[in-house]
């Protein structure tokens, strides 16, 4: 997951950044610094990813099109 597919995932839910932040357990400040690019210990970005993923949110790696995400759908 990279910054810009955080992202487009947190948009894709229709979070803000605080509930993104609530969603995962981290810091408001942690949501704002993965967004910037920021370099985090790669348990805290597992940890944001995997909370994003339990939302319904399928991060597509690079496919020859660039990387990017999707929503599950719900049956």
């Amino acid at each position: 997951m990279n910054s810009l597919q955080l992202k487009m995932a947190r948009v894709a839910l229709g979070l803000t950044v605080r509930q993104a932040a609530e969603l995962a357990d981290v810091s408001h400040d942690t949501i704002t610094r993965l967004e910037a690019g920021a370099d985090l210990k790669e348990s805290t970005v597992a940890k944001v990813r995997t909370a994003l993923e339990k939302a319904g949110v399928i991060f597509v790696e690079e496919n020859g099109e660039g990387p990017g995400v999707r929503l599950k759908k719900f049956k």
